[in-house]
């Protein structure tokens, strides 16, 4: 079973199209049901850990956020950048091009 779906609602961001996610399962923090930030596709957050992007947090491009990692309120992780094991990004944070944040970060 998916962690999370998208819930229909879109907006456009600088030309792109990025989809509100939803969480299908409870998982670490994470409560089903509750609404997460945005994503331009499924491919940006990791259907199988405990990563979560929440708030107006956006990942788009080929940027992926997986392990433990959270990316919330503002931040924006975009390009081919890596947000994962236990780091957070957050406020108006912006992590891009080939950019990895990592471990407890």
């Amino acid at each position: 079973m998916k962690k999370f779906s998208f819930t229909g609602e879109t907006k456009i961001y600088c030309g792109i199209t990025l989809n509100r996610i939803k969480a299908e399962i409870s998982f670490g923090i994470v409560v089903k049901g509750e609404i997460g930030g945005w994503l331009e596709k499924e491919g940006n957050l990791n259907q199988s850990s405990d990563a979560w992007v929440s708030g107006d947090a956006r990942v788009f491009g080929n940027a992926r956020v997986y392990g433990d990692a959270r990316v919330y309120d503002d931040a924006q992780v975009y390009g081919d950048a890596r947000v994962y094991d236990d780091a957070r990004v957050y406020g108006d944070a912006r992590v891009y091009d080939d950019a990895r944040v990592y471990g407890d970060a």
